[in-house]
């Protein structure tokens, strides 16, 4: 019997829950695992998130009405790999950080960034 390392059994597994996983339910994990983002790298984005949450609720209680700068810095901060405009839609439909994802799809909606937050990614 042919020995399979531990690593070629774990990607099969993978591979065969991608397949029985409504993927289109969980753009956010899909676009993960799409950009090849390390665990490190999935981490610092997890960080970043909490952040400008974090920064968005006290600008929020310090009545604050525009909330594009955190928008500008998520653009900024963000993974090569990923697109910001995907990104935030993707996050907002699986749940994560709602009010901030709210505001940051008011944000592109509004002022039509979601085209340039892509463009400007892909200039770098």
């Amino acid at each position: 019997m042919e020995r399979v390392s531990e690593n070629e059994t774990t990607v099969f597994h993978l591979h065969l829950l991608a397949n029985v996983i409504d993927m289109e339910a969980y753009p956010f994990i899909r676009m993960v695992i799409q950009a090849n983002l390390s665990k490190n790298e999935y981490d610092e984005l997890m960080h970043l998130l909490a952040i400008l949450n974090e920064k968005y609720q006290l600008q929020k209680d310090e009545g604050l009405l525009d909330f594009s700068s955190l928008l500008m810095l998520l653009a900024e901060k963000l993974s090569e790999k990923l697109q910001p405009n995907e990104l935030v839609f993707a996050l907002h439909k699986e749940g994560y950080y709602p009010e901030l994802m709210e505001e940051f799809i008011g944000i592109m909606q509004f002022t039509g960034q979601d085209q340039a937050l892509s463009r400007n990614k892909k200039r770098r």
